[in-house]
């Protein structure tokens, strides 16, 4: 009677050291803080394997979260119940995996002899002799289903929990299982409490788990193959990866050898230019210094002359030979020798100053005058017609020797399909152009004439009243809407919507040259978001309200406040600091562009008289100061309108300046 008590006990207990997870003996068991869940601590590390990006762990029982620290699975509690009763099942029982080891004995006679078999039918353990007699009696135990023990120890067969009885009907067994409620129930539980819902029987339960493990496991298998495959072609990228990175770098390194020889080519040039002007220097020089020894020459011939101690007894012929000597003497004496020529000529050279180029410009700078003498007065017009003028960007050199002249040209004139509503840098020799009145969509114009139309959807169709270029070949564009702007890809894909916070006229869009977004609504603030367009990130309030603005690579912003009369340009810095605003005669209306180098174009539009005058202007701190102002442009008149004219930079020698249905690209010389 004590021997079935304490079998029962070990029966009983054992199902609650099993871990829910591998269902063996706790192996180091330990427990999830906010739940108290408790599973080996192996289990929960492969467990933890495929969650390591998160910060916690859900309890694969009851989906609670229990935080992790930095060591993760190590840094938790470890169940010192669970374990003491696991040591001491293992110290009775004498075995690691006791409950899988352990030889089950017969339960259908009383011999105690170790179980070979289990009748799923009768659900009792059999020994040799047992099984013999269950087959024998084929009248009796035909229809019985018997499993070998073997494959029950290896878990190829599982008999479940066949033996476990109901804790409400002490004599049923819990042999069907409800997908309901998802736990074992005995038959009579069926009828009294799980009426409507889906019964199943344990074999049928047991099965179609099995068969979903089976095929979780062939599916894992699968995506093995298929990840090893994919990290075997993930190499095979890699590869060729870094084979068309290598083909840039020699692309890279191959430019780089060809500008290179250029370089070197315009520095030999100029370098021979410069030796040239030395050895017209030193020419210059040695002529002065010839002239000075002939002078000598012919001083000291002549007091030979006439230095002679028998002047006294000279005939009268010999006597006027001499006078006429002393006069000419007298005459060389009174000469003026020339100071000042070769002090010029040195002043000269030494007003030659090299510049260096500007951070934006990949050249090595160019000569200038460093200053005016009025001792050099008579080489002033020589020496400023010999200057360095700087190569395009477009172009890799040093540069040339020309005149100095700063002009402006209309290399270009090109007729709009309607009046435009925006205008933005393209490329280096071509502007988009938004059309929002009949002719909507956005017109691609070149220096050459061409033009081409965003055939995309929805640019095709689409009111813009305004757009700007992004670096990434993203669109910033104002619609119909005077509180959004949208941000599109360049085949029409709508990426992102800016939501301005005040309403006003249309929106004008510009960027930064880091990509920053610009919008002015007509009002006295101009908006500054990030690059994507989600997040307003200053605003700076103006003195005008503000048509147009533009800003510079240290984050000044040049602001056109042209449709107020008198029209204003003004700089402000991001605290909002201004400087001194230009303002213009009225009816005269003022457009500002800011070009790579930040100088400040600046158009005054005369709106009566229908002519345009281009001012460059440099920045001193906030404020405007004037370099050059251009002769006023050779256009067309059609009627101008404050609100239908635009000014661009393009290049540091090229501007568009679009007005009303006329398109001008403007070459500019420095």
């Amino acid at each position: 009677m004590a021997e079935k008590c304490e079998s029962e006990k070990a029966s009983s207990s054992s199902p609650n050291l099993i871990c829910p997870l591998c269902l063996d003996i706790f192996v180091e068991a330990t427990i999830l803080t906010s739940c108290g869940h408790t599973f080996c601590r192996r289990c929960l590390k492969e467990y933890d394997l495929t969650h390591q990006d998160l910060d916690h762990m859900v309890c694969p029982l009851c989906r609670e979260i229990t935080k992790l620290s930095d060591n993760r699975v190590d840094d938790l509690r470890l169940n010192v119940s669970i374990n003491g009763c696991v040591d001491d099942y293992h110290a009775k029982r004498g075995g690691m995996n006791a409950v899988l080891e352990m030889r089950q004995k017969c339960t259908s006679c009383k011999s105690q002899k170790d179980a070979v078999s289990f009748c799923r039918t009768c659900t009792f353990y059999m020994c040799e002799k047992c099984l013999h007699s269950h087959q024998q009696l084929v009248v009796i135990f035909g229809d019985h289903k018997i499993v070998s023990i073997d494959d029950v120890i290896e878990g190829k067969v599982s008999i479940g929990n066949l033996f476990e009885k109901c804790s409400i009907h002490k004599q049923e067994n819990k042999d069907m299982f409800c997908d309901d409620c998802k736990f074992h129930v005995c038959q009579k539980c069926v009828l009294v409490g799980h009426k409507a819902h889906e019964i199943k029987n344990q074999v049928d339960f047991e099965q179609e788990l099995r068969r979903k493990v089976e095929d979780l496991a062939q599916r894992c298998a699968d995506k093995k193959t298929e990840l090893e495959k994919n990290i075997q072609n993930i190499e095979i990228q890699r590869h060729e990866v870094h084979t068309a990175v290598q083909t840039l770098l020699d692309d890279v390194k191959q430019a780089y050898s060809i500008k290179a020889k250029q370089l070197e080519k315009n520095l030999r040039n100029l370098t021979e230019q410069l030796n040239a002007l030395k050895r017209s220097f030193n020419d210059n020089l040695n002529v002065l210094k010839s002239k000075d020894r002939q002078r000598i020459k012919s001083i000291c011939s002549s007091i030979t002359l006439v230095d002679n101690g028998r002047l006294g007894h000279l005939e009268t012929d010999t006597l006027s030979a001499h006078i006429l000597l002393c006069k000419e003497l007298d005459s060389m004496l009174k000469e003026a020798t020339d100071h000042t020529s070769a002090e010029a000529i040195k002043k000269k050279a030494q007003e030659k100053r090299f510049k260096p180029a500007d951070d934006t410009r990949l050249d090595l700078g160019s000569i200038s005058e460093y200053t005016y003498h009025p001792s050099t007065a008579t080489l002033k017009k020589k020496s400023q017609e010999k200057m360095f003028k700087p190569a395009d960007d477009t172009c890799l050199d040093l540069g040339s020797i020309s005149g100095s002249d700063p002009k402006m040209e209309v290399i270009q004139c090109v007729d709009l399909r309607e009046a435009i509503h925006g205008m933005a840098r393209y490329s280096h020799s071509s502007v988009a152009i938004g059309y929002g009145w009949t002719a909507r969509g956005i017109g691609i114009i070149d220096s050459n004439g061409g033009k081409q139309w965003y055939r995309n959807r929805p640019f095709s169709d689409m009111k813009c009243y305004d757009l700007v270029l992004k670096r990434d070949g993203t669109f910033c564009m104002s619609t119909a809407s005077t509180s959004e702007a949208y941000i599109y890809s360049h085949i029409g894909f709508r990426k992102a919507t800016i939501h301005v916070r005040d309403n006003g006229h249309f929106l004008k869009v510009n960027r930064s040259p880091s990509d920053e977004i610009i919008i002015t609504n007509c009002g006295n603030l101009v908006y500054i978001y990030d690059p994507t367009g989600s997040t307003l990130k200053h605003t700076v309030q103006t003195k005008h309200r503000t048509w147009q603005a533009s800003t510079t690579r240290t984050g000044l912003i040049v602001t056109s406040s042209c449709l107020d009369d008198p029209s204003v340009v003004t700089v402000y810095g991001r605290d909002g600091n201004a400087g001194e605003s230009l303002q213009a005669p009225r009816g005269v209306y003022l457009y500002a562009a800011v070009d790579e180098q930040d100088r400040v174009y600046v158009a005054s539009v005369d709106m009566d008289n229908s002519s345009v005058v281009i001012r460059l202007y440099d920045l001193d701190g906030v404020n405007l100061k004037e370099r050059v102002e251009f002769h006023p442009l050779d256009m067309e008149s059609e009627g101008y309108h404050c609100n239908e004219c635009y000014v661009d930079s393009l290049s540091t020698d090229m501007l568009a300046f679009a007005c009303n249905k006329k398109l001008y690209f403007i070459k500019v010389s420095l």
